[in-house]
């Protein structure tokens, strides 16, 4: 039985889902959800690139904020956990820079939280044995280190809503093919927005992702001293909810392709929504993490010497300069703004952080 007739058959036996139900299962259901299936879903076999696999600077630069964030800790274990780590191209290229600091890697305890087999499997055959993987965030709980997450965020399932006369929530349902309707959102739903002074128009339509909330809260539960570093696509609510965005932020990834339909290419395409940084900066900040900076991608990886990265790369490879070089400037100009950085943090000062040394222009 395909996905598809799996998703039909359960609401002809309960009735209409929730979107949040039909995104998960779309994306997670066992064995045949996108990220849990074995098709190759990132790089150019694959349905979407991530910045680790445009050029290892990415890694090399977010090496260097670990480093930074080991020093400023000051502890003997430093433990850094990632979350959804792909096919482990980042943590590879994050490894081999953090291997040049002795010191540090030999109180480096890495660990990787990841739900796709196939991506598991991945990664293992990539990484060696310094890498361990966990199940859970609850595994490391009271642990001093860092968490970070690139492009996780985005893909959880979202709920969506439209506005009416009152908050209403997207069910889907099934009559020849998959049809929305709409139900009366929940409290918790329309918490969410009150909690962050969001007053939609009459006719918007937008996602809320109530994942992303019990996901920072289980991470700020755990860590009992260090950083949060989330790196992902999105905006903080300010301009997330702009009247042009009416529709919401839903996009699809099937080879190579954008569309906005999640109803076809059931387990075969990446679902994502816009991730709200605001969200998850308050999420946070109501169990014990603080903000340390919010700033876009280019800005980050300019504080942390990309420039200097570039000339040293120039004096030292002038053969394969420009081959090397180009990706990175795929990484600053086209990924540059659009990626935000959110830094946390908990049990000590929020300074002399350099990836938040530059302003950009968006405000938490």
């Amino acid at each position: 039985m395909s996905l598809s007739e799996i998703i039909i058959q359960k609401i002809h036996n309960e009735g209409p889902i929730p979107f949040r139900e039909f995104m998960e299962m779309a994306s997670y259901y066992p064995g045949l959800g996108y990220y849990t299936s074995d098709r190759d879903n990132i790089g150019k076999k694959g349905d979407f690139y991530t910045s680790s696999n445009v050029t290892s600077a990415f890694g090399d630069m977010l090496g260097k904020q670990l480093e930074e964030m080991y020093h400023i800790l000051g502890e003997r274990k430093f433990t850094v956990v990632e979350m959804g780590a792909g096919m482990g191209l980042l943590s590879m290229d994050v490894l081999e820079y953090l291997k040049k600091n002795a010191e540090l890697y030999r109180d480096l305890d890495y660990c990787i939280i990841e739900k796709s087999p196939a991506m598991q499997k991945e990664q293992r055959n990539r990484l060696g044995n310094k890498v361990r993987w966990c199940n859970s965030i609850h595994e490391l709980s009271g642990m001093t280190g860092c968490i970070f997450s690139n492009e996780l965020v985005d893909a959880f399932p979202v709920h969506q809503v439209v506005m009416g006369d009152e908050l209403m929530e997207v069910f889907v349902d099934h009559n020849g093919g998959f049809l929305e309707l709409l139900k009366p959102a929940s409290h918790e739903l329309k918490e969410y927005l009150g909690e962050l002074g969001v007053a939609l128009p009459y006719g918007y339509r937008t996602e809320i992702n109530l994942d992303a909330i019990k996901w920072i809260e289980d991470i700020a539960l755990s860590l009992k001293k260090g950083y949060v570093i989330t790196i992902d696509y999105g905006y903080p609510s300010p301009e997330l909810y702009q009247e042009y965005r009416d529709r919401g932020t839903i996009m699809c990834y099937y080879r190579h392709t954008e569309n906005e339909d999640p109803y076809r290419h059931i387990g075969e395409q990446d679902i994502t929504s816009h991730v709200n940084f605001s969200a998850l900066e308050r999420g946070g900040s109501k169990n014990g993490l603080k903000l340390c900076g919010f700033t876009d991608q280019m800005h980050f990886l300019m504080g942390l010497g990309i420039e200097e990265y570039l000339m040293k790369l120039q004096e030292n490879e002038p053969e394969n300069y420009l081959k090397k070089m180009l990706p990175v400037k795929t990484l600053m100009m086209e990924l540059g703004e659009t990626f935000k950085v959110l830094i946390q943090n908990k049990g000590l000062e929020c300074k002399g952080l350099s990836g938040l040394n530059f302003e950009s222009r968006w405000m938490i």
